[in-house]
């Protein structure tokens, strides 16, 4: 069994943290900021592979999250994890392309009455929606429970990484950050801006990604619900933008009329990391062991689970 470092705190990090832990290896987690301020934090939680490549490693990967994810849901520690299997709709307003659903089982035609009167049409699947506000917390407490050491630092760079921290293997799993730590040019931000409301009672999620004034999805989380949201490569900017929001609260309260009158309770801004595929590889670097774990793009939580195991099998 080795000893692993893994920088990064976010979901990627913590997942790959447990399972490698539960695997037997001796596991530090290192983080620079608490995990309620990570991007993870802003995700919207639906299991959904969205702006992720390459498609057939992020179906395999995201059928294991699939499966975790809807035990977990159906165990006693699903409400405290924050994770409940919900129906919902994804609109489709051109003919759809379906590669997501393979291995989800039923997927069936949206009924008209609960689409847009100008969406080409919708299905209407049930999968795991994730309360990353529970979530989170719950995965860091099973981490700690499970042997794994939690550090608070920042690493600018893998020479940081000192005696303390010195282990067999690293694992950079720090999203968008993880592209200074081993340069990466091609990794970008993708800037997603959400918009909590009160939730007046929605227990189902829509999603409407070919909106024609923007990607609009409707998420929600017991007494909040998740509002979005925007997906702009190259922009760095974590400010809530009020325009934005504006046109955010438009679409999403056109698409379920039930959120007019809806309050805001809160807003954020996460910059997903956006590769040309998952950098998931076991690489030597100066004479060290590596694993890299990023490039999820909007999918962290989706293919998290997927992604934890494979680590765990790199370093078989």
């Amino acid at each position: 069994m080795a000893r692993v470092t893994v920088v990064g705190g976010g979901v990627v990090g913590l997942t790959t943290a447990l399972e490698l832990a539960e695997a037997g290896h001796r596991v530090t987690v290192v983080r620079d900021q608490p995990v309620e301020d990570t991007v993870s934090r802003v995700a919207g939680g639906l299991w959904f592979p969205y702006h992720v490549e390459p498609r057939a490693r992020a179906v395999a990967w995201g059928l294991v999250a699939l499966r975790r994810f809807t035990a977990l849901a159906h165990s006693p520690d699903g409400p405290a994890a924050g994770v409940r299997m919900a129906h919902g709709v994804m609109v489709h307003r051109t003919e759809p392309d379906l590669w997501w659903t393979e291995g989800l089982g039923a997927v069936l035609p949206a009924p008209r009455e609960v689409l847009p009167t100008d969406a080409l049409g919708g299905y209407a699947v049930r999968v795991p929606l994730v309360d990353t506000g529970a979530f989170l917390p719950w995965l860091e407490n099973r981490c700690a429970t499970t042997g794994v050491r939690l550090v608070r630092r920042t690493i600018d760079s893998l020479d940081d990484i000192g005696d303390d921290l010195e282990g067999d293997v690293v694992v950079i799993a720090a999203g968008l950050r993880s592209a200074t730590l081993l340069p990466d040019p091609e990794v970008r931000p993708g800037r997603g801006q959400v918009v909590r409301l009160a939730n007046p009672g929605l227990t189902e999620w829509v999603v409407d990604p070919e909106n024609p004034a923007g990607l609009a999805y409707v998420l929600p989380h017991g007494e909040v619900v998740v509002c979005g949201g925007t997906d702009v490569e190259g922009e760095w900017s974590t400010e809530p933008d009020p325009e934005v929001e504006r046109a955010i609260l438009a679409r999403c309260r056109d698409l379920v009329p039930a959120l007019r009158d809806a309050p805001v309770v809160g807003r954020a801004v996460g910059l997903r990391p956006l590769a040309p595929s998952v950098r998931l590889a076991r690489h030597t670097v100066d004479g060290r062991d590596i694993v890299t774990n990023y490039g999820h793009g909007g999918a962290g939580v989706t293919l998290s689970w997927g992604c934890a195991e494979e680590v765990v099998r790199l370093l078989a």
